[in-house]
């Protein structure tokens, strides 16, 4: 039953050093980080200038609306990339799915300008 555990000792001391790690990681801002921060330092800021609202205020929709347009196209991009590495290796039907894909992707963007989703105000 040793001969078992003793297989263990290396698991053991592994957990026990990133226990200890942890631990000291944890308590080293607590000693090293300064007391007394400036008063500047810990005021609020939003944006370059002092918050001028409560922090519960609602957002502007479009804020989101601008969040989600920057997300979809940027994916668009991403799917970009490995479609014209492997472009040569994949052939006509890859070619013509990325076209219609990247159709689908303009006529949304012509539509976001459209109703308006990129003016602001």
């Amino acid at each position: 039953m040793s001969g078992l555990l003793l297989d263990y000792l290396p698991i053991l001391i592994f957990a026990g050093i990133a226990i200890t790690l942890a631990l000291a990681f944890l308590a080293l801002p607590l000693v090293l980080a300064p007391s007394a921060p400036d008063s500047e330092k810990v005021s609020t800021y939003e944006c370059g200038f002092n918050a001028f609202d409560d922090s519960r205020m609602k957002f502007d929709i479009r804020f989101y609306l601008v969040a989600i347009l920057f997300i979809i196209f940027d994916l668009e991009v991403a799917f970009l990339f490995p479609w014209a590495v492997t472009l040569d290796q994949v052939g006509p039907y890859a070619f013509w799915s990325m076209m219609i894909f990247l159709g689908e992707l303009v006529i949304g963007y012509i539509y976001a300008w459209k109703v308006g989703a990129l003016e602001w105000d």
